[in-house]
């Protein structure tokens, strides 16, 4: 099994989600996540599996993913419930299992994410995926075409995790091609703020993932912004509606991390995408 370094990061927030959902009083259930780790630690090789499932992930680590992914579901949820036969679209999904998380009966749900990681999930999941999964590049908008081709459809895009990831430039054109394609619709995002890119913090980052996880994806860090207003500038029609870090969330852990100064570091926007007054 050969997946990069990014795409690794997905099986450590499954795991993450994993844990959490195996405790006694857990902040999330996600017994598919659980599922999914499971599967996954038995097809892979010996050492993959030390590297992926053995090493002991932080509670402080876990507790972040934790938040973010219920923050993301509460979003999905809202949307579902506001603007029902619309469509929610998970892009970079990777081993995400939202689908069985949400109240779905009102939506399309469709997942996106590179080719190598859709086969593999569809291998784990095999006849429990019920719904559309596109293996592509999120900077390919040829996927625009297949899921929105008149750009008529109210569409939530959920990308948790994914553009810190990809070149600077091209997200901004995508964010562009959104902008352009998209109408009456919402996109929920995470965000790193620029520092994490460059210089000495991005070398911060590459230590601090390195340490967590054991494989090197902090140096993939490529695209930050100074704060929430870059994003409605990348396209006419883009509007900051929310902002959320998981350490304001209540059932944040430790609880000191409330005041460590840290809660524009690496957080969620909501935009809206020419919605109608």
């Amino acid at each position: 099994m050969i997946l990069g370094d990014v795409s690794k990061t997905a099986i450590a927030t499954l795991r993450c989600r994993a844990i959490e959902s195996a405790k006694q009083r857990p902040l999330l259930r996600d017994p598919m996540a659980e599922y999914c780790a499971n599967q996954l630690s038995e097809l892979m090789s010996g050492e993959e599996r030390r590297l992926l499932f053995a090493r002991k992930l932080s509670p402080v680590l876990v507790n972040y993913i934790v938040l973010r992914a219920r923050k993301y579901d509460a979003i999905a949820n809202e949307f579902i419930i506001n603007n029902p036969s619309g469509l929610v679209l998970n892009l970079g999904c990777g081993f995400d299992t939202r689908y069985w998380r949400i109240d779905r009966r009102d939506c399309e749900y469709v997942e996106l994410d590179l080719p190598e990681v859709v086969a593999l999930k569809r291998e784990v999941f095999a006849e429990r995926l019920d719904y559309q999964m596109i293996g592509t590049s999120v900077l390919d908008p040829a996927w625009m075409d297949t899921v929105n081709p008149d750009g008529k459809r109210r569409c939530l895009l959920l990308a948790e995790g994914l553009f810190m990831y990809l070149p600077k430039e091209r997200v901004i054109s995508l964010f562009r091609t959104i902008s352009e394609r998209f109408r009456d619709s919402r996109m929920a995002l995470e965000v790193a703020t620029e520092q994490y890119t460059k210089g000495i913090w991005k070398k911060v980052t590459v230590v601090k993932m390195r340490s967590q996880l054991g494989y090197d994806a902090g140096s993939s860090y490529q695209f930050g912004v100074r704060n929430a207003r870059d994003l409605a500038s990348f396209g006419p029609g883009l509007r900051v509606i929310e902002e959320w870090s998981y350490v304001d969330d209540p059932d944040v852990r430790p609880k000191i991390l409330k005041y460590a100064g840290i809660s524009r570091t690496q957080w969620t926007v909501v935009l809206g995408i020419n919605e109608q007054s």
